[in-house]
């Protein structure tokens, strides 16, 4: 809500921030109220409702991984596969080191709340529209149209994929970075059908 004070809905996103961390996806609302000193109806008012909770934390760990990611993207003086590989190694780091979170965002505040969902589907959707573009530039005569479909197989590929590896924690990062490399360069270098 626009009139609340931008410090106090800081606060309590940090305390949110902190309960999910602690306690998982299942975290509840009356622990995130009680971790910021205040009770559940209180916690909504500053948020709307829950789902306006929901999206706030997600447009909050969102804009974060974006900011990780693009200059991943644009990395100037790197060849296709290390950037590849220097995007999905920070990618795969980020959803490891922040697994609760992750898990929170993506699969229950998503499951639970359209409007999130909507925007977590429309972050991952601008990731590869924006690789798309990457792809585009720097493909000698590829068709913008399969550039666009390519970065969005790529994101959806290596999101799939951290989902999987985090299920999975027995599997070194390396193996997965690796095989996400290589699927993305052997894809590069196979020319369009005509």
């Amino acid at each position: 809500m626009s009139g609340r004070d931008p410090d106090r809905r800081r606060a309590l996103l940090d305390a949110a921030d902190r309960v999910i961390r602690r306690e998982g996806p299942e975290a509840s609302m009356v622990s995130i109220a009680a971790e910021a000193g205040i009770t559940k109806p209180i916690l909504y008012r500053h948020f709307g409702d829950k789902s306006g909770l929901y999206q706030a934390l997600a447009n909050r760990h969102v804009r974060s991984v974006v900011a990780l990611l693009r200059p991943e993207f644009d990395r100037p003086g790197s060849g296709l596969r290390e950037r590849a590989r220097a995007a999905v190694t920070a990618y795969l780091d980020m959803i490891a080191a922040n697994l609760n979170l992750y898990r929170f965002l993506f699969h229950r505040a998503g499951a639970e709340d359209s409007r999130t969902h909507s925007q977590m589907t429309a972050v991952v959707r601008g990731l590869g529209e924006e690789l798309g573009k990457v792809i585009a530039a720097e493909s000698d005569g590829l068709d913008p149209v399969r550039a666009q479909v390519l970065g969005h197989a790529f994101v959806g590929m290596v999101q799939a994929t951290g989902d999987w590896w985090l299920e999975h924690p027995e599997v070194d990062r390396t193996e997965v970075v690796e095989g996400l490399v290589s699927v993305i360069m052997a894809t590069m270098s196979v020319a369009p059908p005509r």
